[in-house]
């Protein structure tokens, strides 16, 4: 645990003496892949009692620095010096032994092991040879005690939430005493008042003199904790600044290498009056009732609503993920009898999970492999055989028609950055020929630029004649992208609006099960 240090006038302003001492530097780091230089040249640094974010586009190079800073890889040129000493560290294990520690954005828990198990893992304190199991759940409760959680240190991980397990991640990161803490992507799965808390704990990191490095996509947090801003761009350096002295705006066009004047891109599709889809009082006990909606050719409906709200539960329903017990599909004037995802398939449905790693792509096979992975007949001969051919032609078009980053169609997906693993998802679905796409959360976990991309893709798609249903709990994304919006609370579609006849607070009132005022 960190010592208790008495707090300054102000709480986040390390002393100068403090802010002047550097923990930890690196000059000229470079790192290269078989086909991608992922960091050239990088120069970088982390002061005693700050708050240091790291910002750029995905395959920015952000997670390669933090893991030849970890020592989970080792840099082909440059030099890390750590508290004035140049390191090389061979593991995470060197690196947290001299204090630095990282929170991975990928979880990286052992799901059958308790809580109190995952957070002193190889550091179990002993009684001879013994783990002395007293001292591990009282050490362990200590942690969830200064996270504020309410976890039992003897629950085991595969019980919580991910959120939760998320909060354990942390705990653990904490339990080293680290004088560097590298924390990516550290709120992505959590809720406000666990982000709170989190904060709260960062600002307690900082007046104890802990060096933390900050990595996250949601640009807005940055005010509420960070000194300093560096930003990275294609695996190269771009600007150190204090967060005082610059703007949002100012760096995400540094991040994109342009200006975005606007963060959405003009709608250029038009919805024809052709009903594409219809939906007719789909009913699932217990998780949604009575849905009703229309889907029109070219057009981008929004799913709007709170946590829990119904939203993906329909989606998922109607894509034969999840059993129905009273409702209709139709598909233009067919009727479909969807029992299972095969069947929505082969109708031209297509649902674009949130989870897009554990649900949307095969991480271990190729790019070529998971575009055509969904339409395999296309690909194959009468005797079933792939003809490679026909598959790395279909690869070479979509990787060019989406623009998707990588060295090769033989490329490993899961060394692809997280927009370009989207890309991925979409081009499966689009070389299945699909006619109506659900995407759920399209942009969660991708970077500013990286989600313009995204958008300027999901308006094209629609200008295709492709009926899109947006599911997102971004709100301003469900505005700044939609024609309607259907919102749903506690598993009831309460209404749909003309996006450009609505509001953001109209549709927060119908979200939280409030009258909407009328207008005086």
């Amino acid at each position: 645990m960190l010592p208790s240090v008495s707090a300054p006038v102000h709480p986040d302003a390390p002393s100068p003496a403090a802010a002047a001492t550097v923990l930890l530097r690196l000059e000229g780091i470079t790192k290269r892949f078989p086909g991608v230089l992922a960091l050239d040249g990088v120069s970088f640094e982390v002061r005693r009692g700050e708050v240091h974010a790291v910002c750029g586009e995905n395959g920015a190079g952000k997670s390669t620095l933090m893991k030849v800073i970890s020592g989970q890889y080792q840099p082909d040129a440059g030099a890390l010096h750590y508290r004035g000493e140049i390191c090389q560290f061979q593991s995470t294990a060197e690196s947290e032994a001299v204090g630095i520690a990282i929170i991975h954005q990928e979880l990286n828990l052992v799901p059958h092991l308790s809580v109190a198990e995952n957070i002193f893992l190889a550091r179990e304190p002993r009684k001879g040879w013994l783990i002395d199991r007293a001292a591990l759940r009282r050490n362990a409760q200590q942690c969830l005690d200064r996270l504020g959680l309410d976890i039992a240190p003897d629950a085991l991980v595969k019980t919580l939430s991910v959120a939760q397990q998320q909060m354990v991640e942390i705990a653990k990161a904490l339990s080293l005493n680290a004088q560097v803490l590298i924390m990516d992507e550290p709120t992505s799965s959590l809720t406000e008042s666990e982000t709170e808390k989190l904060f709260a704990i960062i600002h307690e990191l900082k007046r104890a003199g802990v060096g933390i490095v900050y990595i996250s996509h949601r640009l807005d947090e940055l005010a509420l904790i960070v000194d300093r801003v560096t930003v990275l761009r294609d695996g190269r350096y771009v600007s150190t600044e204090h967060l005082a002295d610059t703007s949002v705006e100012q760096i995400v066009a540094k991040m994109v290498g342009r200006s975005l004047d606007d963060v959405f891109p003009k709608r250029t599709s038009v919805p024809t009056a052709e009903v594409l889809l219809r939906v007719q009082g789909l009913t699932r006990q217990g998780v949604f009732h009575d849905v009703n909606f229309e889907l029109r050719r070219g057009e981008i409906l929004g799913f709007a609503g709170l946590m829990g709200a119904g939203r993906t539960e329909v989606a998922r329903a109607i894509f034969g993920a999840d059993p129905i017990d009273a409702g209709q599909v139709f598909l233009g004037e067919e009727m479909l009898a969807i029992r299972s995802p095969r069947d929505a398939v082969r109708h031209g449905l297509a649902y674009l999970s949130e989870d897009r790693k554990h649900d949307g792509l095969a991480l271990k096979m190729t790019v070529a492999q998971n575009i055509t992975l969904a339409h395999m007949d296309a690909v194959s001969n009468r005797a079933g055989m792939i003809q490679f051919a026909k598959e790395q032609d279909a690869a070479r078009h979509y990787i060019g028609a989406l623009d998707i980053r990588t060295p090769s169609s033989s490329q490993i997906v899961r060394l692809l950055s997280g927009g370009n693993q989207q890309k991925l998802v979409i081009s499966k679905w689009l070389f299945r020929e699909s006619r109506v796409l659900f995407f759920d959360e399209p942009t969660r976990g991708i970077d500013v630029g990286a989600k313009y991309a995204i958008y300027q893709l999901l308006d094209q798609l629609a200008g295709q004649g492709i009926g899109v249903v947006m599911i997102s709990s971004e709100l301003p994304e469900i505005m700044g992208m939609t024609d309607r919006v259907a919102v749903f609370h506690e598993g009831r579609l309460v209404t749909i609006r003309p996006t450009r006849e609505t509001t953001q607070e109209e549709v927060m009132h119908y979200a939280s099960g409030r009258s909407v005022p009328s207008a005086s």
